[in-house]
């Protein structure tokens, strides 16, 4: 039998990973990549006793890979908090999928496990965008508070890691960074004792000191777009600085977009804090666009639809709605 693991590069998918092969120890096939590559079942060949582990990817980005990957016999469980659809019904197919705002992978794969590996869970609901999650996970194992703050920085910086155009944007590529998280069972030891980590926290802190200055292009009460230089610091902290952002102005929904190599934008866009739905309903008006209801995005926004997607904005958060 093969075990092939499908996650998402970013700390909730890495985080969720951690959880299970903590719990579950095997040699893995690693699939994954960088945030926007979430078409990830698309690469994977399995078949009959094969166990096929997917992680904080969106099913119904991947309905035709997974349908295909269950027609050839493979076992597929599925844990993610994204739009899915349709979930299918098959016998070798075991899923945890909640899209509630509050909720990340991590925490679903924390819920399976009966918080066996928790301060990972917390983690990722930090670095996620869901310090609220995070905070109740790191109370519910016993978290000092400097030692939960400690372990929201990591989850900032996992994060921060899974964002650019090409893996070449980033610090480690996630697989890479999935074996080195590996040898440590708590997310405290990786802080303290990882070569990896001072590299990351390092590369997190010069980058947004460089996004400090950025000021939106387009402003309202209820909505603010910002738009990155072309540059890999800014690819790297899109989703960061959307979060930053988002914090800052809790009533107002943010879009920051980032330019591509061929020359049109990725999108990232974050609902109100207050009130965190939306987001994924305004990103699937447009292709390429997914994501959940506090945080969504689209991998290609044409330049020529920059237009279209600022009204958009305006119309679908105007008075918070």
């Amino acid at each position: 039998m093969r075990c092939i693991d499908v996650f998402n590069g970013d700390a909730d998918g890495l985080c969720a990973l951690q959880q299970l092969r903590l719990a579950e120890a095997v040699d893995s096939v690693l699939v994954t990549g960088v945030k926007r590559d979430i078409a990830l079942l698309e690469r994977v060949t399995a078949g009959v006793g094969d166990l096929v582990t997917v992680l904080d990817v969106a099913l119904d980005t991947n309905r035709k890979a997974l349908l295909r990957l269950l027609e050839a016999g493979a076992r597929v469980r599925y844990f993610d908090h994204h739009f899915a659809g349709e979930i299918p019904t098959h016998s070798h197919f075991e899923f945890s999928i909640d899209t509630s705002p509050m909720v990340c992978t991590s925490a679903l794969v924390d819920r399976h496990l009966g918080g066996r590996h928790r301060p990972w869970a917390a983690a990722a609901a930090f670095g996620d965008g869901l310090p609220e999650l995070g905070e109740r996970l790191a109370r519910q194992c016993g978290l000092s508070k400097p030692d939960a703050e400690r372990v929201a920085r990591l989850g900032e910086c996992l994060n921060y890691n899974s964002y650019g155009e090409s893996v070449a944007d980033l610090h480690f590529d996630p697989a890479e960074l999935a074996l080195a998280l590996r040898p440590y069972r708590s997310p405290l030891e990786f802080v303290v004792e990882s070569p990896a980590y001072p590299r990351l926290s390092r590369g997190f802190d010069e980058d947004m000191h460089a996004a400090a200055s950025l000021r939106p292009e387009h402003e309202t009460p209820d909505t603010a777009l910002f738009i990155l230089p072309d540059a890999p610091w800014a690819r790297r902290v899109i989703g960061v600085f959307a979060h930053r952002v988002a914090r800052e102005n809790p009533e107002r929904a943010h879009a920051i977009l980032s330019p591509n190599s061929s020359g049109d934008y990725t999108v990232s866009v974050r609902a109100p804090v207050a009130k965190p739905v939306g987001a994924d309903e305004l990103c699937r008006q447009f292709p390429s666009g997914g994501g959940r209801n506090a945080a969504a995005g689209i991998n290609h926004l044409p330049r020529h639809e920059v237009p279209r997607f600022v009204a958009a904005l305006g119309r679908h958060f105007s008075g918070g709605t």
